[in-house]
């Protein structure tokens, strides 16, 4: 991904791949789990952000296995996924940063 803001989706999506990988529904209840059921994923946003992640190489396949007659597709997070997703990070905790202390300011200032 370019250094222009990442989708809630696409972050919590590499998110949910940093630690291990895992098959869609496994990313669904993990994005849920993460952002405490405010991001619900369809099926249909999910593997969209899977095919943007895999084009930018970020994630890709790592293995499919058939479970209950069905195959299950595993990603996991590449070295420039983990870089991206640390740079996102970053970017976000710079403008929580920029926002608390504009907050701190608004109050020390005695602003309603």
């Amino acid at each position: 991904m370019s250094a222009r803001a990442m989708t809630e989706p696409a972050f919590l999506v590499l998110t949910a791949l940093a630690d291990r990988p895992r098959h869609g529904y496994g990313i669904v209840a993990e994005v849920d789990r993460l952002s405490g059921g405010g991001v619900r994923l369809k099926v249909g946003t999910l593997y969209g952000v899977l095919d943007r992640l895999a084009g930018d190489e970020l994630v890709v396949l790592d293995r499919e296995e058939v479970w209950q007659g069905r195959l299950r597709r595993y990603y996991r997070l590449t070295d420039a996924g983990a870089g991206a997703l640390e740079a996102e990070a970053a970017r976000l905790a710079a403008n929580v940063a920029g926002a608390r202390e504009r907050l701190r300011a608004r109050h020390a200032g005695g602003t309603a």
